[in-house]
């Protein structure tokens, strides 16, 4: 069998009825196929038996929530996007052309040490600094000429508009059509647990969810 002509999907079917991880891109999915012990003909007999799987299906294994977390976990699902004018959609779309010629802004001494090249940028001090003189081959330093468009400004890509929050409570009364969540640094899992919960009920999108283990009440 041509593994390559199959999709990931595909593939992951065959490896779930493998009893094999599903984890990975497609080359490492298919280097996993090929390394089992399965004959051709076993694998061929797994794709009848998914199909039959498939076809025995009914609606009302759709209705509880557990099989979409145990069976739908590596479907896709697309984002929610923001309800946005004309006018801010034109906004969004010039300050990414601004930000493509951005220069990349550089701390004092980025070349000669390490640690620096890692960090942010931090303004240059100091009467001797070529950089702060705007000397010959030193980085741009950041100045008031390169903002970019005020109508976007304070904007995600996506064109939400950010809301940083730390309890379920700070969410009520948000516009969901043009206001996004960002789930505070200090929040352990458990406030966060709640926060999605709760966003998903208000119809609210998180734009750093992530996944984590609930444990004890929260299960």
């Amino acid at each position: 069998m041509e593994y390559e002509n199959m999709t990931v999907a595909e593939l992951k079917d065959l490896l779930r009825a493998a009893g094999l991880p599903v984890s990975g891109k497609k080359a490492e999915l298919i280097t996993r196929l090929q390394e089992s012990s399965d004959t051709p003909e076993s694998v061929e007999e797994t794709e009848s038996e998914i199909e039959e799987s498939i076809d025995e299906i009914d609606d009302d294994d759709f209705e509880g929530e557990e099989f979409f977390e145990d069976e739908w976990d590596d479907f896709h699902t697309a984002r929610q996007k923001p309800v946005l004018d004309d006018e801010t959609k034109d906004a969004l779309k010039t300050r990414s052309a601004q930000k493509k010629k951005q220069p990349k802004f550089r701390r004092q001494e980025w070349f000669r040490y390490k640690r620096l090249s890692r960090t942010g940028w931090k303004k240059p001090r100091g009467d001797d600094s070529s950089q702060r003189k705007n000397r010959k081959y030193r980085s741009p330093m950041v100045r008031v000429g390169y903002g970019k468009i005020a109508d976007a400004r304070g904007l995600h890509p996506s064109g939400f508009e950010e809301i940083i929050v730390e309890t379920a409570g700070d969410l009520d009364g948000l516009n969901p059509e043009r206001q996004a969540v960002r789930i505070a640094a200090s929040v352990g899992n458990r406030k966060r647990a709640s926060i999605h919960d709760r966003a998903d009920d208000l119809g609210l999108r998180i734009l750093n969810r992530r996944r984590f283990r609930r444990k004890g009440d929260l299960q």
